[in-house]
């Protein structure tokens, strides 16, 4: 009986494990190592943001200068990136992903030391030129990287990192502001501005542990490397190998071809890429270009840089007269930006892109609204209003964290994502230098605005730019969660008829085909059964 017993319960065991459900796959530990590195490069464009909007109190008593000066000073870094961005679409595609992260901490090593040594203004133009090319090189590597590198299953959780870390040297800056106003004035703006050297050095020495993409090695004919890093960063060797002959039929590779070393007959190195993104694009092309390129002008036409580099102006005009009490306030809206990012990293690979874009953005245009009436009954005034005061520094608040939540990392996530491979590099470069002319733009000229308009109306005027990025969100972009980067082309090229694209494609997953066809805006689903 005993040995009945045994057998009986060893056959429950195998039969009830073999109706177990499936086990969600743990985060992959090596891509995570990855990205995070990776990523750490987007604390230099944080901490310049930050440590500028309170460096600035200090910097303009010591060196005189004009309003004009200093939105010129805090902006231009802006549109000097875009240089660095502009080169790092044709550098990364040459050198590799990895060495062009390293290229662009170097590069701002150097600016942040030509601006913490400063002596005048034209000085100072010079070191935030050569940190704003840095700024480009880093801003559009690190989501490129983290994106070919992370497993579909977490890529969006991983692709927000630079979001992430963009947030936290925004904290870093302002910790910066408030601990170095204490010693001399002439000191304290050159330590807050030269610091920012530091974490370039260590990002420089930490990439060095990261392996090449997998698919720029691909692309460059090195299988037998790429198949290595796909197998450490895959959730499965299944999933490496699909991974493995998604890239190399993107990249021109007949399937057959398995060495370690092959030949690429389409050996990619930029060639011909403006023509494809813009001369001579696919519907499919077009639609991806337009959505990435409007998700970045949104997300600063919004007015993001205005509220973090110009957090003292705006609780000044709140009614914040004491320059401590100013820089203790902006930490919090650094602090609140970090925790909500936090948050988003979790929610984008389960919830999705659309809803917590939407959702983020309805939550901006309340805010923006709020802070717009908090400032204008200031502003009409003669004596003060805590219920106003109190108003605009809640609504300040829940804008960057409904920013953190969803537009702030989710234009950097998209914009990675939706590209084909070999129009990635320069397709994100383009989306980049639309974010940093956007954001020139509008830190360049929020000192002017405001005091034509007033500044409550400046932050209503962000508000309406805020309601048509979510007719444009809602109207044009398609949810990309779970899909393979190869898969990405095919949601897109009927514009506002993408839904019928994506019931098309998941009809024809359901039974087993293998690709949708386009026809001008029209879908023609192939294997299907008639």
């Amino acid at each position: 009986m005993a040995e009945k017993t045994e057998v009986f319960s060893g056959g429950k065991d195998r039969y009830g494990s073999e109706f177990d459900p499936p086990k969600k796959p743990k985060r992959n530990k090596y891509a995570l190592a990855c990205a995070f590195l990776a990523s750490m490069t987007s604390i230099l464009l944080g901490y310049d943001i930050g440590v500028m909007s309170g460096a600035i109190i200090y910097i303009r008593r010591d060196i005189r200068m004009t309003d004009v000066q200093q939105e010129v000073i805090m902006g231009i870094l802006n549109l000097y990136s875009l240089i660095g961005s502009a080169l790092a679409g044709r550098t990364s595609d040459w050198l590799g992903r990895r060495y062009t992260i390293i290229l662009a901490g170097a590069i701002f090593f150097f600016g942040a030391l030509l601006m913490g040594f400063a002596t005048n203004y034209a000085f100072l133009m010079v070191g935030r030129f050569v940190a704003g090319i840095g700024v480009g090189y880093a801003l559009m590597i690190a989501p490129v990287y983290t994106a070919e590198v992370a497993p579909a299953s977490s890529r969006g959780f991983l692709t927000s990192f630079p979001e992430v870390f963009i947030n936290f040297g925004i904290l870093l800056g302002y910790v910066s502001n408030y601990g170095f106003s204490k010693i001399p004035q002439h000191l304290g703006w050159r330590f807050m501005l030269g610091i920012g050297a530091v974490p370039s050095i260590l990002i420089a020495v930490g990439v060095l542990a990261m392996p090449e993409s997998p698919r720029w090695l691909v692309m460059q004919g090195r299988l037998g490397d790429a198949r290595r890093v796909l197998d450490k960063t895959s959730d499965s060797i299944e999933e490496s190998k699909l991974r493995l002959a998604d890239i190399k039929e993107a990249a021109g590779i007949p399937d057959h071809c398995n060495d370690d070393i092959v030949v690429v007959s389409r050996q990619h190195h930029g060639e011909g890429v403006w023509r494809d993104l813009f001369l001579r694009p696919t519907p499919a092309v077009r639609h991806i270009l337009m959505c990435a390129a409007g998700i970045h002008f949104f997300q600063q036409a919004s007015g993001i840089d205005s509220v973090v580099l110009y957090s003292p102006d705006i609780f000044g005009k709140a009614g914040i007269t004491n320059n401590s009490s100013k820089l203790i306030v902006t930490m919090a809206v650094g602090f609140t930006k970090t925790v909500f990012i936090l948050v988003a990293t979790f929610f984008l690979d389960k919830i999705g892109r659309r809803p917590l874009l939407l959702s983020s953005v309805a939550g901006m245009i309340l805010s923006l609204m709020g802070l717009g009436l908090g400032l204008t009954v200031i502003a009409r005034s003669d004596h003060k209003l805590v219920w106003a005061v109190a108003l605009c520094i809640t609504s300040v608040l829940s804008y960057v964290a409904f920013f953190s939540i969803g537009m702030g990392p989710i234009t950097w996530v998209y914009s990675s994502e939706i590209f084909p491979l070999q129009l990635r590099a320069q397709g994100c470069s383009v989306g980049v230098a639309v974010n940093r002319v956007t954001s020139g733009v509008i830190s360049m000229t929020f000192l002017s605005l405001y005091k034509a308009i007033s500044i409550g109306g400046t932050f209503f005027l962000y508000g309406g730019v805020a309601m048509v990025a979510w007719v444009f969100f809602y109207s044009l972009l398609p949810e990309t969660q779970g899909r393979t980067l190869e898969e990405m082309e095919s949601l897109f090229g009927t514009f506002f008829k993408w839904r019928s694209t994506r019931r098309a494609l998941e009809e024809n997953k359901k039974f087993g085909g293998k690709h949708v066809q386009m026809e001008g805006s029209n879908v023609i689903s192939t294997d299907l059964p008639s």
